[in-house]
């Protein structure tokens, strides 16, 4: 875009750089919004008492789809955009689509009841990793060229390279505080809780079918 054209689209008439626009709604507006529904969900989790229903299974599936979504934005916040982590986005993109269907299956299932604000709740979490995904492939057009021609010509094509401008310490920071705060913790929580309440489901089960035994023993034994 040229800059008369950005000085058109500006309401106050100063001149507009669309990548940069554009990479801080990524780094500032769209990553960290997506720890409010994560949270959200997690709320609704809670709230339906995952740990009594669907159990430890769908905390675990909770748990692989942070790390399908995770690990490419680790990478994109380290490393250069180039066809090997296009492929890795688009790749984890498309494997948490597949474990979003498994998710909502394994809860419905179950004797979870999943709500509509849920529901909801998950069109924003499928629907980020996309647009995510799409703002970076129109910032690196050249990048998924090259991943079209099979990243021929390009020595560094299918190798990590260090971002040439790496992000401060400080945002990288606070990224990891909020990973932490708002996805480790609550999901972690999630998962021990189901832990524990699985455990003391068959730990109770396992006595009622001890009792059982003893119940019927003794009344075999009377019979005699």
């Amino acid at each position: 875009m040229s800059t008369d054209q950005a000085k058109e689209i500006s309401a106050t008439g100063v001149t507009v750089d669309v990548g940069d626009a554009t990479t801080r709604y990524l780094l500032y507006g769209l990553l960290p919004s997506w720890f409010v529904p994560g949270v959200a969900d997690w709320v609704m989790h809670r709230r339906t008492r995952i740990e009594e229903t669907a159990g430890t299974k769908e905390s675990l599936i909770h748990s692989l789809m942070m790390a399908e979504v995770g690990i490419p934005i680790a990478l994109t916040l380290r490393y250069e955009v180039n066809p090997l982590l296009l492929s890795v986005q688009l790749g984890g993109a498309a494997v948490h689509e597949a474990t979003a269907l498994w998710d909502v299956r394994t809860a419905v299932e179950s004797a979870r009841e999943v709500k509509p604000i849920e529901q909801h709740i998950h069109s924003f979490l499928e629907s980020l990793p996309f647009g995510a995904l799409a703002s970076l492939m129109c910032l690196h057009a050249d990048q998924v060229k090259s991943l079209l021609r099979g990243g021929r010509g390009d020595p560094d094509a299918w190798r990590l390279v260090p971002r040439r401008r790496p992000l401060s310490r400080g945002y990288l920071a606070g990224i990891a505080a909020a990973i932490g705060t708002c996805v480790l913790l609550p999901y972690g929580e999630e998962l021990l809780r189901c832990v524990r309440t699985g455990r003391r489901n068959r730990k109770n089960e396992k006595n009622a079918r001890g009792d059982a035994a003893r119940r019927c023993a003794a009344r075999s034994g009377k019979g005699r």
